[in-house]
């Protein structure tokens, strides 16, 4: 029997990338269906959680997450460019957000397709892998979508062509991932419990295995 469950996911978030190839890993090892949600970054839905409060914290998330990139043996750097356009001395964020508004809607729409998961880890390995510069520029996105199995063209028409769509299948995932009990990301929700955080993939398996998860 096919367990299903969803992943919130975030493009901006390091934490998020760290855990995308290892779900994409057990879903393809795994009789499991995981469906990428995703939702925007918290720069952009509620800054003030982390970017008007203590100062230690983007500091902390910066060092944290290098540091468990190095523990799992994770290629990282943060992204050049950054998909929220933010100054991160001043942490003031502008309001025109091109970037981050193209790669989560182009998400939403691999999603529609069935092809989430897979893209948003090829995508998340151009933005935080240090592989690439301008990861968002010339072929590299282009790239992904074709390991993904998905038509580039057709995606970055759609994210064009029915933006308001999209941004309300984004609204509807942030709301479902309040419903669960959680805001952050990643969070991978089975059967009704959220599982937050990278260091949370092992007891999300395991909670599977107990209602049946088997190896394909």
């Amino acid at each position: 029997m096919t367990l299903h469950a969803d992943l919130f996911f975030s493009f901006r978030s390091p934490y998020s990338y760290l855990a995308i190839g290892r779900y994409r890993a057990m879903a393809e090892e795994h009789d499991l269906d995981i469906t990428l949600r995703t939702v925007w970054p918290i720069a952009i839905r509620d800054p003030d959680i982390l970017f008007t409060g203590n100062p230690n914290a983007p500091r902390y998330i910066l060092m944290d997450s290098m540091r468990v990139a190095q523990h799992l043996g994770i290629p990282y750097r943060w992204p050049r460019p950054d998909p929220v356009a933010q100054n991160l001395m001043t942490r003031e964020i502008a309001k025109d957000q091109p970037i981050i508004h193209r790669i989560a809607r182009m998400g939403q729409a691999a999603t529609r397709r069935g092809k989430g998961l897979v893209f948003a880890d090829e995508v998340s390995r151009l933005i935080f892998s240090g592989e690439v510069d301008g990861w968002n520029e010339g072929d590299h996105l282009a790239g992904a979508a074709s390991r993904s199995d998905l038509d580039f063209a057709e995606l970055e028409a759609e994210v064009v062509n029915d933006a308001d769509a999209l941004d309300a299948e984004i609204a509807e995932n942030q709301a479902a991932l309040e419903a669960a009990g959680h805001w952050g990301v990643p969070t991978l929700v089975f059967d009704g419990e959220p599982f937050f955080g990278q260091d949370r993939i092992a007891t999300a398996q395991w909670r599977m295995e107990q209602k049946g998860l088997t190896r394909r």
